[in-house]
């Protein structure tokens, strides 16, 4: 504001005004009233509120020069330097977090100014302390990474692997440096294979799908040697089974499973040794056969079943003759067992009568009809 001749000012409290006379400081004026005479008209005065506020740093570097008996009574200025973090308290509350190489100014007439600096490369942690203190002003000054018990976290600098995460909650200042935590999950995982064409040793097409487990035991290795593990160890896969199947026909593909497993997982093995990642299982999930080779495949099969039945049934009557054979035999040289069989036929052909009217004739006795009702052997002649 501008005055002529004399007039007079008011200066509240939590407020201070800066008198400049020709655009130089003069004098600053407490809260109260005050009369001021301008006979030129070279008098301005500014008045700021001083309660917990910023003064201008552009203004703050002019009156410093000029009267710096002035800036360091009023004002604290703090500048921060390269890997350093100030966090600003004003009357005991955390009210800002500067990042490196800022300049900020306050008024401390009224408010208290503390001021915590951290030196991010010798303490690159953000204590719990400290994380509850900038807990509104976090963004783009902390990174948290909360690392479960089946995880491992990795943490770079800079794109440096600097050391392993063990399980729980993980904060770091990220103020001018390029700081990642890579979560690593260490419990086994299933890969599933999808079909894909290829060509067996006697050039039919077929698709075959594969399921594979693995798991990380050492995510170090991980991280310095493979992108990503799943696209990885898919496409490996997938060139074991094209090798594999390219060697073998497809009666050895369909026939030899256990075998075509156990040589895939040689060759996978072999080569995800030094990479960090252990394959427990791998095996061969289905083999899909074009449609025409399927029909053909399963009229063999059709036909293999209803010969072995075939031989099935004449082993069994071959069987069965040559007891029948056997039997013969026994009574042929037993005329005791012979009678018994004669007996058990006639009792099995009763049980299929109703009624049965038996005549042994005059002078003839019970036993003569039972020697006579059934004869397994011709009578000799006299």
């Amino acid at each position: 504001m501008t005055w002529h001749l004399m007039t007079k000012l008011t200066v509240k409290d939590g407020e201070r005004a800066l008198l400049t006379r020709n655009g130089r400081l003069e004098r600053v004026l407490a809260p109260g009233k005050h009369r001021l005479f301008d006979l030129r008209n070279e008098l301005v005065a500014g008045v700021y509120n001083v309660v917990g506020t910023e003064f201008p740093a552009d203004r703050y570097a002019v009156i410093k020069a000029a009267r710096p008996d002035l800036a360091a009574e009023l004002f604290e200025a703090v500048e921060t330097k390269a890997n350093e973090i100030a966090i600003v308290s004003l009357d005991g509350r955390p009210a800002q977090v500067m990042t490196p190489w800022q300049l900020r100014v306050y008024w401390k007439v009224v408010t208290a100014v503390t001021v915590e600096r951290i030196d991010v490369a010798e303490q690159p942690r953000v204590t719990a302390q400290h994380l509850a203190m900038i807990q509104p002003n976090r963004a783009g000054v902390i990174t948290e990474a909360v690392i479960e018990n089946h995880e491992a976290g990795l943490l770079t600098v800079e794109g440096k692997l600097v050391e392993r995460l063990a399980p729980g909650r993980h904060a770091f200042w990220i103020a001018g440096r390029k700081i990642e935590v890579k979560r690593l999950d260490l419990r086994p995982q299933v890969l599933e294979i999808t079909a894909q064409e290829m060509l067996t040793k006697d050039r039919i097409a077929l698709r075959v799908t594969l399921t594979a487990f693995r798991r990380i035991v050492d995510p170090e290795k991980v991280v310095a040697s493979v992108p990503d593990v799943d696209a990885w160890l898919y496409r490996l896969v997938q060139f074991a089974i094209r090798e594999a199947v390219a060697g073998r026909t497809l009666d050895e593909v369909l026939s030899a499973k256990a075998a075509l497993d156990d040589e895939l997982r040689a060759y996978v093995r072999e080569r995800v040794a030094e990479s960090g990642v252990e394959v427990t299982e791998l095996g061969v999930k289905d083999v899909i056969l074009p449609g025409e080779i399927r029909e053909l495949v399963n009229k063999v099969v059709e036909a293999e079943r209803v010969a072995k039945a075939n031989l099935i049934r004449r082993q069994e009557e071959t069987a069965a003759t040559r007891s029948l054979l056997n039997t013969a035999k026994l009574m042929e040289e037993n005329p005791l067992l012979l009678r018994l069989k004669e007996l058990e036929s006639l009792e099995r052909l009763v049980e299929k009568v109703g009624r049965i009217d038996l005549h042994a004739g005059d002078g003839q006795g019970l036993d003569a009809l039972l020697t006579r009702l059934v004869r397994l052997k011709a009578p000799e002649s006299a």
